[in-house]
């Protein structure tokens, strides 16, 4: 099978095509025929070896893992002997290390859910790392409930066009803030207001929230303060990534010394791929409360450019890549 390797840290032109052989499923496993994949964040960090404070899990000298790639939607080929929920020719979708590749073999009770009718293999692609991020942020770290005001700071992306949409779901009335090319994406979402930063400052606003995702990381603690109720929380999703030493944990560490006193506080995480909380996707999903949003899809051959175009940073909601 084709699948993307890489032996070193650098930028896309280190990633290169070639010819493996095809796993094989285990007596619990699944193997599945991937018909798309698509690029998040991690992948980029990955592929660097920067912010270095990552390196001692990634790869000191080189990269620990030749291969890239997590989110995945596709057909399953076939099934290990043990496999009772899924059967050849099933869609599916999930989450799995080396994505970038023609197939991969998932452990059934791990990440890997059916595929509603109403979506493409591409949509489907786009859901795992930034929809789990979205969903896990708001609800676990954010606690966020029925009614409440939420904002997400950076919601042309692709953890913030799902947490526009999660959060709707999840009842709260929501303001997006993106840029003039985005706004109206984001009304299209769902979100109840909509801030173009480019034209106004967000954090002089009289609006008050219980709770604010921030993806985009522009913003300090004492300017989020301004919007934040006596009791809200800031969910740190992301931040700058010009620092080779720290990436965006720069961003949360100083905002998290910045919020030690008082009653407001923030909270950071790195979303985990769990079966339940994939389900609960699937059913957003089918029910039309989730809709992922494709930017641009490439094709396997063209990973390099996918990679550069996400690598610049002003990629609308998900990039895309099938074999």
């Amino acid at each position: 099978m084709r699948a993307v390797v890489r032996q070193r840290y650098g930028g896309p032109e280190v990633l290169e095509l070639r010819e493996l052989d095809q796993p094989q499923p285990a007596d619990g496993e699944v193997l599945v025929r991937v018909r798309a994949a698509s690029v998040n964040r991690a992948e980029w960090y990955s592929l660097t070896g920067r912010p270095y404070i990552a390196r001692p899990t990634e790869g000191l000298r080189g990269p620990k893992s030749e291969r890239l790639g997590v989110d995945f939607a596709g057909t399953v080929e076939a099934v290990g002997k043990d496999v009772t929920s899924f059967k050849a020719g099933d869609e599916v979708f999930g989450g799995k290390d080396g994505a970038f590749a023609e197939y991969v073999c998932v452990r059934e009770e791990r990440a890997i859910v059916p595929k509603p009718a109403n979506v493409t293999f591409e949509q489907a692609a786009a859901v795992g790392v930034a929809g789990l991020t979205a969903l896990q942020g708001l609800r676990d770290k954010g606690g966020i409930q029925p009614g409440q005001q939420v904002l997400v700071n950076g919601a042309s992306g692709g953890v913030g066009t799902f947490a526009v949409q999660v959060a709707k779901a999840l009842g709260a009335e929501v303001t997006a803030v993106c840029s003039t090319g985005n706004v109206e994406q984001a009304r299209a979402l769902g979100a109840d207001d909509v801030v173009d930063y480019t034209a106004a400052d967000f954090t002089r606003s009289d609006r008050r929230y219980d709770l604010v995702f921030d993806v985009a990381g522009s913003r300090s603690w004492s300017q989020l303060k301004r919007i934040l109720k006596p009791d809200a929380t800031v969910v740190l999703v992301g931040g700058s990534m010009s620092n080779r030493w720290l990436g965006p944990l720069g961003h949360v560490i100083r905002m998290s010394v910045a919020s030690l006193r008082g009653s407001r506080k923030t909270a950071f995480f790195v979303a985990k791929f769990n079966k339940p909380d994939l389900e609960l996707l699937r059913e957003l999903l089918e029910n039309g409360k989730l809709t992922p949003v494709v930017d641009r899809q490439y094709a396997l051959s063209e990973i390099a450019e996918a990679f550069r175009y996400m690598g610049e940073g002003h990629a609308r909601a998900k990039v895309v890549v099938t074999p």
